[in-house]
């Protein structure tokens, strides 16, 4: 189940998910004497940990997080607080509006129309990221991953933005006093 990068989450499969929290040592050792290292994360997922840390990326990995980096942009531009995602519902109106607001990104990844991104929806459902139902979908804890990467990719930036800014201050020793 959680070979070829799918992910258990709390919300899909409770059962198993409080099965593997109860006996999480048991299966880690488990696991562990198979090859794989399994990944718990307390906001209600898990994963096998890869130890590959190529610097290749899969079509599908870059979609999925071009994707949900849209999603995240828009609901903050709505307001919504980006830590409660497993609330959201992403339906047809929701990637409508994607489409509008960043066809021209989304075209450079073959995504610019409605249908290859309702497919990269059903994507993020086979690898445990999100759920479908009712013509739409919810996107379920094993975003974490991504939105933890996100976060610390703008933190990054606005260090190196704040380190520019102090570069090109001018020292006060320097300035003309008038």
């Amino acid at each position: 189940m959680l070979n070829a990068g799918r992910h258990v989450n709390r919300l899909s499969e409770p059962l198993l998910w409080a099965e593997l929290e109860r006996e999480a040592p048991q299966y880690e050792r488990v696991f562990g004497a198979l090859g794989y290292e399994l990944r718990i994360d307390g906001r209600g997922y898990a994963w096998f940990q890869t130890g590959d840390a190529s610097g290749t990326v899969s079509k599908a990995t870059r979609q999925l997080a071009l994707l949900f980096m849209l999603i995240f942009e828009q609901q903050a531009d709505a307001g919504q607080h980006l830590g409660r995602f497993v609330d959201w519902r992403i339906d047809r109106a929701l990637l409508t509006g994607l489409l509008d607001k960043n066809r021209a990104l989304l075209d450079a990844e073959g995504l610019a129309e409605l249908e290859p991104l309702q497919q990269l929806l059903d994507t993020a459902v086979r690898y445990g990221f999100a759920d479908a139902g009712n013509g739409a979908w919810r996107l379920l804890p094993a975003v974490f991953r991504y939105l933890d990467r996100f976060e610390e990719l703008a933190a990054n930036a606005n260090l190196a933005a704040g380190a520019v800014g102090l570069a090109l201050v001018e020292p006060e020793h320097e300035r003309d006093e008038s």
